[in-house]
């Protein structure tokens, strides 16, 4: 094998245009893969990050009718407590489920300002900053000023809502909304922080408030909209959610709440498992397109090399050998194509993945509830990499086979004759 190995690698230099274009072509293709994966995982990713962080948790409770009633922002449906206990007390008995590490209460509820002759409509979510912080990269988002404070009369708001405002931070606003019992109320608060982010729902909708200002100006003391369970890891989810469910019917209360996977609230969820699987098809047709110049290359290699062929044949070489040896020279141009591909394409991802694409014009008539950033970040793997390696490889050298096959299958009267004309 080794002797048909240097045979191989020796004959790559016979034609050097034509090896250096074939090795071209599948180092194109292997970095289209390499890109592609790290677009997907990067989008897959964030798709997950912010409905996980801003809308379900891990786990999502909240009552059965409010779930139906979601989008209209109701108070008539809260979430106060199991079995008559308190909220607190719920707060505290989920995270004594093993692998909850963290319970999140949220108060959100619809709000309007007054700007001259316009009412701007506002979604308020009342949150306690210390585990909305750990949730969610909220932080990173503060443009200006700084987060809520718990027992303070402020908000936080997105730029293109204060934009529509006419506020800054600084200012007063002030707020008008619905309580519990549907008393009409208008509060003014501080504005204390701006909120830049590619998420059109934080940016262009939402004010944070603290938790105890929300539940005592909507006359909602001890009650939240959602509870938002988080786990170390997304995987743990099947195994937590029963654990769930089963505390929840010991204390009565599995007919009025719902505890829901981050899986069962979203639309998008399931069309990025498709996405991935429909990628994987991508891929290997990419690979495969680019195959075709190496199984072009191959064909006129061996009708080129036709009474060589013979000649191999008549001193002895077994046709399986024959057919090895144009394998090997087939799998040679696969390696160097593929490993320069996935060189250059992890180098690209990686350049990309600190800069990012902005999709915010294509994506500007999308509706605000849906989470979707409007940045994408490819994500650069070293095992992003080998799999497209591995992927160029293995297409390459099967390709080879097919016009191998041929070369093993002369005659050596036949390949002499048809390499004398």
């Amino acid at each position: 094998m080794s002797y048909l190995a240097k045979i191989a690698f020796k004959n790559l230099f016979r034609s050097k245009l034509r090896t250096i274009v074939s090795i071209a072509a599948i180092a194109f293709g292997v970095m289209i893969v390499v890109f592609a994966r790290g677009i997907l995982v990067g989008m897959v990713d964030a798709v997950y990050a912010d409905h996980v962080q801003y809308d379900s948790g891990h786990i999502k409770i909240v009552d059965a009718e409010y779930q139906k009633r979601e989008r209209l922002l109701t108070l008539n449906y809260p979430v106060d407590g199991l079995a008559g206990q308190g909220l607190e007390q719920m707060i505290a008995a989920l995270p004594a489920l093993d692998r909850v590490e963290l319970v999140v209460p949220r108060l959100k509820f619809g709000a309007m300002v007054s700007t001259g002759d316009k009412l701007i409509s506002m979604s308020g979510w009342g949150v306690n900053p210390e585990t909305e912080i750990a949730i969610t990269d909220i932080e990173d988002y503060l443009a200006e000023g700084r987060m809520v404070t718990p027992g303070r009369q402020e908000v936080v708001m997105g730029t293109a809502l204060l934009a529509k405002i006419d506020r800054k931070v600084g200012d007063k606003v002030t707020i008008v909304f619905n309580t519990a019992y549907g008393s009409l109320r208008g509060v003014t608060f501080d504005i204390v922080g701006r909120i830049e982010s590619g998420l059109k729902l934080l940016n262009e909708m939402v004010f944070y408030l603290p938790l105890d200002q929300a539940q005592r100006l909507l006359e909602m003391e001890d009650q939240v909209t959602e509870l938002l369970l988080v786990t170390a890891d997304p995987k743990l989810v099947p195994q937590v959610l029963p654990e769930v469910k089963a505390l929840l019917a010991k204390a009565g209360e599995d007919g009025r709440y719902l505890a829901l996977s981050y899986r069962e609230t979203s639309d998008l969820i399931p069309l990025m498992d498709l996405s991935e699987v429909i990628f994987g098809y991508v891929y290997l047709f990419l690979v495969t397109l680019s195959c075709i110049v190496v199984v072009n290359t191959m064909i006129m290699i061996i009708r080129e090399r036709t009474r060589e062929i013979g000649m191999m044949a008549a001193l002895g070489l077994e046709a399986k050998h024959i057919l090895q040896l144009f394998v090997i020279e087939g799998a040679f141009l696969g390696i160097a194509g593929s490993l320069a591909g996935a060189v250059l394409g992890h180098l690209i991802t990686v350049y990309l993945g600190k800069t990012g694409f902005d999709y915010g014009q294509a994506l500007s008539g999308m509706d605000t509830g849906v989470l979707f950033d409007t940045m994408f970040y490819p994500v650069a793997s070293t095992a992003n990499a080998i799999f497209a390696f591995v992927l160029g490889v293995a297409v390459v050298t099967l390709a080879c086979v097919f016009p191998a096959r041929r070369a093993a299958r002369l005659q050596p009267t036949e390949a002499m004759r048809e390499g004398g004309q």
